[in-house]
């Protein structure tokens, strides 16, 4: 926990991020290990992205980006039976892309 109260910051241009629960099946799954760029070109829609959603600051997500918002982002998983996204959440800011997942099935995390 950061000492704000706030979700982990990310430090690096290249961070290493655990994916936990089933909403971004079957992109990725639970126990996925990903890397995710901090930087680099802007966020576009169908980015999966690390984030932040403005209701629960103390809650990293890892989400595909819809459509910019209010000064952040929409978010959805892509398991459509799971809506812990920005249908429960609302806006989120983004924190970094992720690019590629590392572990246990290497292979890039393509944008739609």
């Amino acid at each position: 926990m950061a000492p704000t109260g706030g979700p982990p910051a990310l430090r690096g241009p290249l961070v290493p991020v655990l994916v936990t629960g089933p909403s971004m099946s079957p992109t990725l799954r639970h126990g996925d290990a990903v890397l995710v760029r901090t930087g680099g070109r802007p966020v576009r829609p169908g980015d999966v992205v690390v984030a932040v959603f403005r209701s629960r600051p103390d809650l990293l997500v890892v989400k595909r980006a819809v459509e910019p918002r209010d000064g952040g982002w929409w978010l959805r998983g892509d398991n459509e039976f799971v809506a812990d996204d920005s249908r429960a959440c609302g806006v989120a800011d983004v924190r970094g892309r992720v690019v590629v997942r590392w572990w246990p099935r290497p292979g890039r995390v393509r944008s739609r």
